[in-house]
């Protein structure tokens, strides 16, 4: 078991996610950072889609009741066991009763503990995945909360003792593809898109990371039917102002899509942080 003592802003259960039903109106959910989670279960010799602890801005406390092996990816923060610190991406053994604190990470936002055997939370429609919008899944972690974790029997040996990742620009550029509804706005509106920085807003949450900056001017008027959204979509509501869609995002939507991201993107998407600045890139 692990305890919760200190969820910190926001902590939940992630793994990819329970794609598939989104003819049913269900998200994908899932990590909003998948590419952290997956590197966190290689180092401890986990598959790569088990359940791990997404946290948002750091600031959580855990006490492991039993032995264990954990790896800390994702946004950079500083996390100790016992009172001694340790370095992020890289495995880390705890022992029976160690208390793991991870403190605000330096840049990003969303770091992901991993522990050998994985998060063993019961299951909804295949995952164990915590969905913010829909309610599926565990509620979002509070004190006092014990989270099950899985056996290593079988398990990939770990044979990792670091891997190294490249430091998130302070104003990263995501590259993006424009449409499908790029036609519903003017030329100077995709110009604008690719030429100026842009604000993430302290509105951002999982659902999506809302933007300040200049607005988007429209070619025509009027509302789409509802369509299909996908993770990385720029939607773009009457303020004109984008927003992100993150791994919790709603399954259709009326608004215009002026641009998707590419899917190597949407990771670094996930990691910025209100009041940061960043760019797109056709």
């Amino acid at each position: 078991m692990i305890e919760v003592v200190r969820p910190g802003p926001l902590a939940t259960v992630q793994d990819l996610g329970r794609p598939g039903h989104a003819h049913l109106g269900v998200p994908r959910s899932g990590a909003a950072d998948e590419r952290a989670l997956r590197l966190a279960n290689r180092l401890v010799g986990n598959p790569e889609g088990v359940a791990g602890v997404e946290l948002t801005f750091g600031g959580a406390t855990l006490r492991f009741h039993e032995p264990a092996w954990i790896a800390v990816a994702g946004a950079p923060a500083p996390f100790s066991v016992d009172g001694r610190a340790f370095g992020t991406h890289a495995p880390c053994y705890v022992a029976a009763g160690g208390v793991v604190d991870v403190g605000t990470p330096r840049s990003g936002l969303r770091t992901y503990l991993a522990v050998r055997g994985g998060v063993t939370v019961d299951a909804v429609l295949g995952s164990r995945s915590t969905d913010l919008l829909s309610g599926l899944g565990p509620a979002p972690l509070a004190a006092c909360d014990r989270l099950p974790v899985g056996s290593a029997k079988g398990l990939d040996d770990i044979t990792v003792d670091i891997a190294p990742t490249s430091p998130m620009p302070e104003t990263p550029v995501l590259r993006i593809v424009a449409g499908p509804r790029d036609d519903w706005f003017t030329d100077e509106a995709m110009a604008t898109l690719t030429s100026t920085r842009y604000e993430v807003s302290t509105d951002s949450n999982r659902v999506g990371v809302r933007l300040n900056g200049p607005p988007l001017a429209r070619a025509r008027e009027g509302e789409l039917g509802s369509e299909g959204m996908v993770t990385g979509s720029l939607q773009v509501p009457p303020s004109g102002l984008p927003i992100i869609f993150l791994a919790d995002h709603p399954t259709t939507g009326g608004y215009p899509v002026v641009a998707v991201l590419d899917p190597t993107a949407v990771a670094d998407a996930a990691q910025l942080r209100p009041g940061q600045m960043l760019r797109f890139r056709l």
